[in-house]
This record gives C-alpha cells, sequence and structure tokens, in this order.
C-alpha cells in the first residue's frame, strides 16, 4: 500500500532532496507540495506548488497525504504542524531552530491528535554519532578531559549553531563537571578555560553540506570524533526511512530517530 506523503518547503535544499527520494521511492507518492516561492510551478506529474496559505484547503482537496514531512523554519514549521495535525496527518519534522515556546506549540498541537517524529538531524550516521560522543564523554569525564563541538556547513545556513551541535551540546553537558557554561566561540581576553565550559564553534562556507566533531582534549592526547555528509541524500534517506515508520504508528506523541533505529534494530 502506497504512503501519500505531503512536503513543505518544497523549494528548499533538504526539502528538495526528500522530494526525489518519494518520487523515487516505490512505495511512497507525493501528494502535495508547498512553498512561499514557484507558487504554480510543477513538481511532479499532476501535483503543483501551492502557497502555504493554501495548506489546510490543499491537504482536504487532496487525496488525503498519510505523512506530512516539514524541513522549513521554525516560525513556518509551528503554524504547518498545526495545520497538519488538525488535518491527522502524521508528521516527520527536521526543521531546527525552535524557541522554547515554539516547540510547546509543536507539543500540544501533536499530543493527542498525531503520530510525529522530531530530529534536528535524520542522517542514520548522526544519530550513532551521538551515541559515540556520550560513550566517549563517559569514559572520559573522570579524567577530566574537555570538550569542544565544532560545526561547519554551507554559507546559506541562516541559524548556528546547527540543531544536530546543540543537539551534541545536550547530550555532553551530562557529563561535564558542574553546571555547564556553554561557550558560543570566544574573543578577545578570556582568561583561561574553565572546566565546567563546553565550546561550540560554527563555521559557515562554501558548499560544505553538514561536519561535526567533537573533540575530548587531556594532557598529551587528544580524540576526535567526527561525522561529515558527503550529501543531503544521507539526510533524506532517513527522512524516508522515517516516513514508513512513523506511517505504521497508531499512537499519537512525539518520537525520536533513536526510537525508530531501536524498534528496527530490535527487528
Amino acid at each position: 500500500m502506497r504512503i501519500n506523503v505531503a512536503v513543505a518547503g518544497v523549494k528548499g535544499r533538504m526539502s528538495g532532496q526528500v522530494v526525489s527520494s518519494i518520487l523515487e521511492s516505490e512505495n511512497m507518492e507525493l501528494v502535495a507540495g508547498f512553498d512561499i516561492h514557484g507558487v504554480g510551478e510543477v513538481i511532479a506529474p499532476g501535483i503543483e506548488i501551492s502557497s502555504p496559505d493554501s495548506m489546510d484547503k490543499v491537504l482536504k482537496a487532496v487525496s488525503r497525504p498519510d505523512v506530512f514531512v516539514d524541513f522549513t523554519n521554525a516560525a513556518a514549521a509551528v503554524e504547518n504542524v498545526k495545520v497538519a495535525a488538525r488535518n491527522n496527518v502524521k508528521l516527520v519534522l527536521g526543521t531546527t531552530g525552535f524557541s522554547d515556546e515554539e516547540f510547546k506549540e509543536l507539543e500540544s498541537a501533536i499530543n493527542g491528535n498525531v503520530p510525529a517524529i522530531i530530529s534536528p538531524n535524520f542522517s542514520i550516521g548522526v544519530n550513532v554519532f551521538w551515541d559515540l560522543i556520550a560513550a566517549a564523554a563517559k569514559h572520559l569525564q573522570a579524567y577530566q578531559y574537555h570538550m569542544e563541538i565544532i560545526e561547519m556547513h554551507h554559507s546559506h545556513k541562516k541559524d548556528a549553531p546547527s540543531g544536530t551541535a546543540v543537539k551534541a551540546a545536550e547530550i555532553l553537558a551530562d557529563y561535564v563537571k558542574g553546571k555547564t557554561t556553554f561557550v558560543y566561540g570566544r574573543q578577545g581576553i578570556t582568561g583561561e578555560r574553565t572546566d565546567d565550559e563546553l565550546g561550540i564553534h560554527a563555521v559557515r562556507a562554501g558548499d560544505i553540506v553538514g561536519e561535526h566533531t567533537v573533540l575530548y582534549a587531556g594532557k598529551g592526547e587528544r580524540l576526535e570524533i567526527t561525522h561529515r555528509a558527503h550529501s543531503r541524500e544521507a539526510f533524506a534517506q532517513g527522512a524516508i526511512k522515517a516516513i514508513e515508520w512513523i506511517n505504521a504508528k497508531e499512537r499519537s506523541g512525539i518520537y525520536s530517530m533513536a526510537d525508530m533505529m531501536r524498534e528496527l534494530e530490535q527487528g
């Protein structure tokens, strides 16, 4: 049985790759696409880009989507999620940069209404990366190793640090001595580094797809764990897996990629 999918932000880099992957899939069908740019443009046979303003009307008019995919921006995603949840459409949400208030709005729209999988990164490799950096931090915390995060993305990325780096920082904070002090880059006379610091550094240049490194530095050595994305296909293929997985869920609420991977790995 084919899965009907609607995608928001189809003119964006990530959403465009997801659209391509859906069109290549044998068990999925693109039934709607939304963007503020290119309204009326044909993106697949019989599918034109619709304005987000018409989302509620389109979701009701088309063959009802089973899953709604959003890789837009925080403000747009909050409203998109509300519309999709109101129409009982399951969600795959990869948008980042939400404020605490915005995330509470998402939770309110989702819980009790639809199943949703939310992740700052849908790459399978990145989700393993998060497990690895936690394991390394657990081992090294007793030896007072300092930890720093370096993330690199293309020059068009609008938010910093990346959602993936923020998630990494949240993971590592559990292994920092005392109450963690997040330091976003350094400039000027900053004084000596303290043991409670966790540095997060963002690089924006060229067409870098995505690279994240956690550096653990002790006396006389350092350990680095790095994930490099060669193309956005890594993220899109993870999103395709997430579409398939969330489509099979009946219980409403927010799920993570870790939930999905744990279930799939257990068979």
